[in-house]
């Protein structure tokens, strides 16, 4: 069991974030102290590892809960899962596509820029 400071280190995520998952059901059932203080779970630990790939990569939150309502609704649900992950998958693609083309574009510029100063005397 984890107190919310070491799941939000551990996760990489704020313990608002945390707050607000759980208040729209991203996080399900999260466990309570005796005292009403949150605890999470190695199991927590891992849904939280996947929202940050899915969050890190973009998916919007809506899909991240539909993502996680399917999960939870059981092995039936695996095609859709997969589905959701494919169709993300394929924007992640279509964006690194577009990164690696804007880096490229960015290097030529420095080295265009390189080669201005490198030509240009010392003062």
């Amino acid at each position: 069991m984890y107190p919310p400071s070491e799941a939000a280190r551990r996760s990489g995520f704020s313990l608002d974030t945390l707050r607000y998952y759980e208040k729209i059901g991203l996080l399900s059932d999260i466990g309570r102290t005796s005292g009403g203080r949150r605890v999470f779970t190695d199991e927590d630990l891992s849904w939280l590892l996947v929202f940050r790939c899915l969050r890190d990569t973009g998916m919007p939150i809506a899909e991240m809960c539909r993502y996680a309502a399917l999960a939870r609704e059981g092995e039936h649900t695996v095609g859709a899962r997969q589905e959701l992950l494919e169709r993300h998958a394929a924007r992640v693609e279509e964006q690194l596509t577009l990164l690696r083309r804007q880096y490229t574009h960015l290097r030529e510029k420095i080295r265009f820029y390189q080669g201005i100063t490198e030509a240009t005397p010392a003062r």
